[in-house]
């Protein structure tokens, strides 16, 4: 054992460490980088974005259901294709 009182992890250099790039194979870098700038944008808008998908999912919902019930209640019964 090292009588060094460090903690391993001080005695390691982590300087140029970054995050997956060093793991993810070559021919799949372009979809990571698609990721990264998706997490970057959450990470940046998150509270906003989110408000806004389920405004949006809120709204789609509904007109479903109005749809829906035009339907149930005006359609001539018979289902067209």
């Amino acid at each position: 054992m090292s009588s060094s009182r460090d903690a391993p992890e001080d005695r390691v250099d982590t300087t140029d460490v970054g995050g997956l790039d060093e793991v993810i194979p070559e021919p799949f870098v372009p979809v990571w980088r698609r990721i990264e700038l998706v997490q970057e944008f959450r990470e940046t808008h998150g509270d906003t974005y989110v408000t806004v998908l389920e405004g949006l999912t809120a709204i789609v919902l509904a007109l479903g259901y109005v749809w829906w019930v035009y339907l149930y209640f005006f359609g001539s019964g018979v289902a067209a294709i």
